[in-house]
């Protein structure tokens, strides 16, 4: 959990940081329990593990081509100058 800490704090407005750290942990709780389940699910509906790990495998492949895109360079913040 500690890069997605930092990731949560890098990318948002400070005062913001501690609800944005509460829902991705309870997106990373809720993703925990689902995979648990659905892995327990297919194995008593098939006997065996095979879709657990062609799933697990797709998951990680979609998940590496979605982060892809992300540019990780500092954002250039321009000064507001008085009027």
């Amino acid at each position: 959990m500690p890069l997605t800490k930092a990731w949560s704090r890098k990318s948002s407005v400070y005062v913001f940081v501690s609800m944005l750290f509460g829902i991705v942990f309870l997106s990373h709780q809720i993703g925990s329990f689902t995979g648990v389940w659905l892995g327990g699910y297919l194995f008593d509906a098939t006997g065996s593990y095979d879709l657990v790990w062609i799933g697990s495998i797709a998951l990680g492949v979609i998940a590496a081509i979605l982060n892809l895109p992300i540019d990780e360079r500092p954002v250039v913040r321009v000064e507001a100058r008085p009027a």
